[in-house]
């Protein structure tokens, strides 16, 4: 199994950072300290809540919510994009990860694997804050190689800029 980390990027006065799901390493427990000793603000999971199963992860909003931490669900299938329910709760969830940046803290995505969905959202936080598209691209991959896998993915992020 792969090692569970986190690939952040500074964006405002705070940091962005996506990994994989924690639990995917085979390790929730473990990969759960981590990302608290990370010290996000804020998490956004951006599976599928049967993916949530699939790593034992359904726990997640509960442990997080105990000491303290924001979680906020925004299911997306593998490889996809916010639509529907999810999509009209975005600007709800972007508010809350740029007050928590504006502010000096930490916003973590993640998905399935730390790459697609937690780097297409990470993007457009990082666009909607006012930086390019190429440069953040550049940023994240420079961090997390792969990161935002589908053209799908790239036009929903662009869609922060305009």
């Amino acid at each position: 199994m792969q090692k569970f980390a986190i690939y952040p990027v500074e964006l405002a006065s705070g940091t962005v950072a996506i990994s994989p799901i924690p639990g995917r390493s085979g390790d929730f427990p473990g990969d759960l300290r981590t990302i608290l000793k990370w010290s996000p603000s804020l998490v956004l999971t951006m599976t599928t809540s049967a993916e949530l199963r699939a790593a034992g992860a359904t726990d997640l909003p509960i442990r997080l919510h105990e000491v303290g931490v924001g979680w906020l669900h925004l299911p997306i299938v593998d490889f996809g994009a916010p639509h529907g329910e999810t999509a009209a709760f975005w600007p709800t969830a972007s508010a809350k990860a740029c007050e928590v940046l504006a502010g000096g803290g930490r916003v973590l995505a993640h998905c399935w694997g730390g790459h697609g969905r937690s780097g297409m959202a990470a993007l457009r936080l990082m666009v909607e804050s006012g930086v390019a598209v190429e440069d953040g691209l550049e940023r994240l991959r420079k961090v997390r190689p792969g990161a935002v896998e589908t053209e799908m993915q790239m036009r929903w992020a662009r869609e922060g800029s305009s």
